[in-house]
């Protein structure tokens, strides 16, 4: 007997800012919605377990965590259906979405889609960057959401970025001894982002709390290295320092728990799958997705929102969300034409606001060549496979001209990540090498499954 697909006006993947407004939205306009999510509760990363979150971990987090909990409550609400604990697997442009659930196989159709997978981290491939004591900010911020756990032991931070400092502010708030902040952001960034100034007075209010942090951060008397670069991580079998260039000086820190960032970048493996046309955008140093003003893959009633369209930061994703529905609906006939008009024009406006600040802080926080393209050959670039910086400068040597020949010549970018970590250092070390722009040289080919499938578990479709 056939399986029945279940057929939604408007299928969501992400749970995150711009995912549930956007379902919020098209709830709103009478569309049937569902939201699919890798994890078991809404929020994303940005509001990651805002449900169940202690009144002490929201006061640590800060305000703009705890604005998260409106969201979910009125998403909660809203009647859209929330499958959870949903890994998406493949997306076909019939939006067709297959997903694995409690061990099985499931399929979920709809007559839109909204791609709202959100961000990952940046790769940060330094040397000792795969050391045991090494993690991503990002990830570390993660595990105080989820569970409230901290570090129990002197922590440094390095990189660059608001996330960062954001980091910094609440690792202190929450008790955690910071042995010292190692940030790249030098007196050449402020000069690059100040023709940017002016856009960025108008969201005044991020300013003032990136101040704000930094302040803090002094009071505690937090050691800060500013300008710094050349990071290299030292340990034999976990990280026991942390090395660097200041002020043309060599400095060395001892510290069993390194935290890096470098920035945030749009997880595109669901747009790339798609066979979607991606541009590089140079100032934010990553691939971005190329769509229409309301987030719209060419006409095919798929639609990206938030971060994997672009970092734009939570209240931008939400507006781009919004505006995402109101075109869904007005293209389903939901609504009379012209009736949105006024709608589509304030979230417009509001999505300006926005995304005011971000020039300003694409400028200022550019993360070094050094620590996006390898200088030493013995750091490795694809973690799953075990491939050096060194390695893929040889493929270029005889005759590799993109990430996808690399998968040959080395199986670099085909471990169970498919190249979330390692894509864009393949990029740009190829370019480098071959002494083209990133655009011209490419990225991998993304194909389903998209998360690593067992037959069993294909075999159990529903």
């Amino acid at each position: 007997m056939e399986n029945i697909v279940q057929t939604f006006d408007l299928v969501v993947i992400g749970a995150g800012p711009a995912g549930l407004s956007a379902a919020i939205e098209a709830r709103r306009l009478g569309l049937t919605v569902a939201v699919l999510d890798e994890q078991q509760r809404v929020g994303g990363q940005i509001y990651r377990a805002i449900q169940d979150s202690t009144q002490r971990r929201r006061q640590v987090l800060g305000p703009d965590y705890a604005a998260g909990a409106l969201l979910a409550e009125t998403f909660a609400t809203c009647g859209a259906q929330h499958v959870a604990g949903a890994a998406v697997w493949n997306v076909d442009r019939d939006k067709t979405v297959s997903y694995l659930q409690d061990g099985r196989s499931k399929t979920v159709r709809g007559r839109s889609l909204v791609l709202a997978s959100g961000a990952m981290e940046r790769p940060f491939p330094v040397p000792g960057w795969t050391l045991p004591g090494v993690m991503g900010a990002g990830a570390a911020q993660i595990l105080y959401k989820t569970s409230g756990a901290v570090p129990g032991e002197p922590v440094v931070l390095a990189g660059c970025g608001p996330l960062l400092l954001l980091l910094a502010q609440q690792y202190l708030e929450a008790g955690v001894r910071i042995k010292a902040l190692i940030h790249t952001t030098a007196t050449a960034d402020y000069l690059r982002a100040a023709p940017h100034l002016p856009g960025a007075l108008r969201g005044w209010k991020d300013l003032a709390k990136g101040a704000a942090m930094l302040r803090k951060i002094r009071a505690h008397g937090v050691e800060t290295y500013a300008g710094a670069s050349a990071f290299s991580i030292e340990g034999q079998d976990r990280a026991q320092a942390i090395s660097f260039t200041h002020g043309g000086r060599q400095k060395r820190i001892e510290t069993s728990l390194v935290l890096l960032h470098q920035g945030v970048v749009p997880n595109t493996q669901l747009s790339w799958s798609l066979r979607a046309e991606h541009r590089w955008d140079e100032q934010q140093l990553c691939w971005v997705p190329v769509t229409d003003t309301a987030g719209q893959i060419e006409d095919t009633s798929i639609y990206i929102a938030g971060d994997s369209r672009g970092i734009v930061g939570a209240k931008a994703s939400a507006a781009q969300g919004r505006l995402a529905a109101l075109d869904i609906a007005r293209r389903l006939d939901k609504v009379a034409p012209g009736a949105l008009d006024a709608t589509r024009e304030d979230m417009a406006r509001e999505l300006n606001k926005s995304t005011q600040i971000r020039p300003f802080l694409d400028s200022l926080y550019r993360p070094l060549d050094a620590h996006r393209i390898p200088v030493d050959d013995q750091v490795t670039v694809c973690r799953c496979e075990e491939v050096t910086a060194g390695q893929i400068k040889r493929y270029v040597e005889v005759g590799c001209i993109g990430p996808n020949q690399t998968k040959a010549f080395g199986r670099c970018g085909m471990g169970p990540c498919q190249g979330r970590l390692c894509g864009l250092t393949v990029t740009e070390i190829i370019a480098s090498e071959r002494r083209l722009s990133p655009a011209e040289v490419g990225y991998y080919r993304i194909r389903p499954p998209l998360k690593p499938i067992t037959l069993s578990e294909l075999a159990g479709s529903e």
